[in-house]
């Protein structure tokens, strides 16, 4: 079993910037794409970001390319999202995902172990 605790959320003003952080109980953590997702209430898990095991592939959702930039410290177990210019469409809960099998990135069924999420406001 694998426990993976989000931190680094909070409340901003558009524009402002943040850096979520993603850390996994395992040492097994480096070997796997492990994935930002977001939601609000109301509405389903979307997919933010994701990076391969190594770190040599990111992939992002169109409406944060640009400004959110995924990467990994697998010698620490961790996972980065670092947000840059932030508008108030960014406001949600922040998950990060880990997946084991080859499945694909984009749909939270694939994923075998969450976060319990961290609360971004972007507010004016």
């Amino acid at each position: 079993q694998v426990q993976l605790v989000e931190s680094g959320g909070g409340v901003v003003h558009p524009g402002d910037s943040l850096r979520l952080t993603c850390t996994a109980s395992r040492r097994t953590f480096p070997l796997h794409t492990v994935t930002w997702f977001r939601q609000v209430p109301g509405k389903e898990r979307e997919f933010v970001a994701s990076i391969t095991r190594v770190g040599t592939m990111q992939d992002y959702a169109a409406s944060v390319k640009g400004r959110f930039t995924i990467s990994r410290d697998n010698a620490q177990n961790t996972v980065y999202l670092q947000m840059n210019s932030l508008t108030l469409e960014d406001t949600a809960v922040y998950y990060c995902a880990q997946k084991v099998g080859v499945g694909s990135i984009y749909y939270t069924s694939e994923y075998d172990y969450w976060g319990q999420g961290t609360q971004v406001t972007v507010s004016s």
